[in-house]
C-alpha cells in the first residue's frame, strides 16, 4: 500500500459496520450470540433506541482500525489482493484472537461466544484489508502495477 487516502479508510468502516449487521443479524448468529451473551429481548430492544449512536461509534471505531491497519499495510509494503488477506489474518490473530481468549478463560463466557465474535473480526479484518488495498490502488490510478504484488521501478 502507498499512502492511504480518507475514502478508502471510510469505506473500510462502512464495510465492518455493514458486515456485522450481517453477521449478528438473527437469521445469521445474532439468536445464537444473544444467548451466548446473555441478552435478553428487553435488552435487545433497549438497544435498539440507541442504534443510531452505536452504528456511528461503531463505525468510528472500525475507521480506526482500517487507519492502523492501512499504517502497518504500508510498513509491510502490502500491495496485493493475497497479502491483503494475510494483513487482516495477523491482525485479526495477535490482535484481537489471542487477547480475546480472556473471554472464555476469565469472563467464562462459552466458547461459541467467542467464535462467533473472534469470527466476525477474522473476517472484518480481511475485508477492511481487502477494502484499503483495491481502494488505495484505485485512487493511485489502478492495478496494473500491482497485479502480481511486485512493484518494479525503472532506473
Amino acid at each position: 500500500m502507498t499512502l492511504i487516502g480518507i475514502a478508502p479508510i471510510i469505506a473500510a468502516g462502512i464495510a465492518s459496520v455493514v458486515l456485522a449487521w450481517l453477521w449478528y443479524a438473527p437469521f445469521v448468529f445474532g439468536g445464537i450470540w444473544m444467548r451466548a451473551a446473555n441478552v435478553t429481548p428487553e435488552m435487545a430492544e433497549k438497544g435498539k433506541k440507541r442504534m443510531h449512536l452505536n452504528s456511528l461509534v461503531a463505525l468510528v471505531g472500525s475507521m480506526l482500525i482500517a487507519w492502523v491497519m492501512g499504517y502497518v499495510g504500508t510498513l509491510l509494503n502490502v500491495y496485493d489482493w493475497f497479502g491483503a488477506i494475510e494483513l487482516g489474518f495477523w491482525c485479526w490473530l495477535g490482535f484481537t484472537a489471542a487477547p480475546m481468549l480472556g473471554l472464555v478463560l476469565w469472563e467464562q463466557r462459552p466458547l461459541r461466544y467467542y467464535f462467533i465474535v473472534a469470527g466476525y473480526w477474522l473476517v472484518a479484518f480481511i475485508v477492511m484489508a481487502l477494502v484499503l488495498v483495491v481502494g488505495t490502488q484505485l485512487m493511485s490510478g489502478g492495478f496494473s502495477q500491482y497485479e502480481t504484488g511486485v512493484v518494479t521501478t525503472s532506473s
